[in-house]
């Protein structure tokens, strides 16, 4: 909205050239919603504990979590809200990937609203069934889908994957495009879903990693960078560089009130939306096996509780972790929540360091 308003006036006042760029942008983008995030913050917290909208805790989890019984939840409207009026005020309208990847982002998280909402009525912490969460998500990532097909939002060679340190290796999935869209965007939801269990823990990786996607998608986005690094290049795709600015804006301003101990938890109003939209920002622009190693700590943490599920059932009852996900693993074995908390977001880092060496390692 912004740039629409005032860049036809450059030729008057130089200095509103500025807004035809995406780099500058995509900095108003986060400086905008990190902003947003830090004024609302408190009106947010106040309000959702009026509404008693209190965190209802599982028995099963470590003992000292249930001091966070009554904590407000369902933060993660802020952060959805944050998010959806910073790329509205900075980026291109007439980009259909923008629009798209804010339909991920608000489907999703409307899933996760009503699931935090049916906690909440429950008093207990049991929301909608699997099966009806699944099939939710599912359609929505049918219609993204759809979306993303039909308007060619993947550039040329719409079923061909990328792979991350070959050049030439370019797998296409060919049929079974749909169906992999699909697993990209439910499977990055509820890895960021499984992650969201200590204070910050979910805000700072999703930061770091949308930090990394933001990177990711201005090279792809762009002809001559995307050419030099050999990479496939999306056409409108640096567009999404604004999107990943305004989240990790808003994960940095969430996190001022999110951090331990924790004034406001996300939810699953946030962490679906979150993880829906970075699935959906890999998918446009090919970067969805980049994605695994960028997000290497959602993978952990999702990689852990499938261990554990599959070796409980299959070992007769033996476990492979202290408790799943993982990051309940290291709290168990004697680490304080902050100290987890920081080593797993190194972790992030690290993963997002060779993500980013993965473009010229080739």
């Amino acid at each position: 909205m912004i740039p629409w308003l005032l860049y036809p006036f450059h030729d008057v006042v130089p200095g509103f050239s500025v807004f035809r760029y995406i780099t500058f942008r995509a900095a108003m983008a986060a400086a905008t919603a990190m902003l947003l995030s830090l004024l609302l913050g408190p009106w947010m917290i106040r309000t959702l504990t009026a509404l008693k909208m209190g965190q209802h805790i599982r028995d099963v989890g470590p003992e000292h979590h249930q001091s966070k019984a009554g904590t407000p939840t369902m933060g993660g409207i802020l952060i959805l809200l944050v998010i959806t009026v910073s790329t509205v005020l900075w980026c291109e309208f007439t980009n259909g990937a923008i629009w798209v990847v804010l339909l991920a982002l608000l489907g999703f998280g409307l899933v996760g609203a009503f699931d935090d909402a049916k906690k909440l009525l429950k008093k207990q912490n049991l929301g909608l069934t699997s099966t009806q969460k699944m099939a939710w998500l599912t359609a929505i990532s049918l219609l993204v889908a759809w979306l993303i097909l039909h308007f060619g939002l993947r550039g040329t060679a719409t079923s061909q994957l990328s792979v991350p340190f070959f050049k030439n290796f370019k797998p296409d999935v060919g049929i079974f495009l749909i169906p992999w869209i699909w697993l990209v965007m439910v499977g990055t939801s509820n890895a960021v879903n499984l992650t969201d269990g200590l204070d910050g823990l979910a805000a700072g990786g999703t930061l770091i990693v949308a930090f990394t996607f933001a990177i990711i998608a201005y090279a792809v986005g762009h002809v001559k960078i995307a050419a030099y690094l050999v990479v496939p290049h999306v056409p409108g795709g640096a567009e999404l560089t604004v999107f990943m600015g305004a989240m990790a804006g808003a994960c940095m301003g969430f996190l001022w009130f999110n951090a331990h101990p924790a004034e406001v938890f996300m939810g699953d109003t946030g962490s679906l939306g979150l993880g829906g939209a970075l699935g959906t920002v890999a998918v446009v622009i090919k970067q969805e096996l980049l994605l695994v190693i960028a997000g290497g700590l959602f993978v952990l943490e999702a990689m852990s509780v499938i261990l554990q599920v599959g070796s409980y059932k299959l070992r007769g009852g033996k476990r492979i972790f202290r408790m799943a996900p993982f990051h309940h693993h290291m709290e168990l074995g004697g680490l304080q929540e902050t100290k987890v908390v920081i080593r797993l977001w190194i972790t992030a880092i690290v993963c997002s360091i060779l993500a980013i060496s993965s473009l010229k390692l080739r």
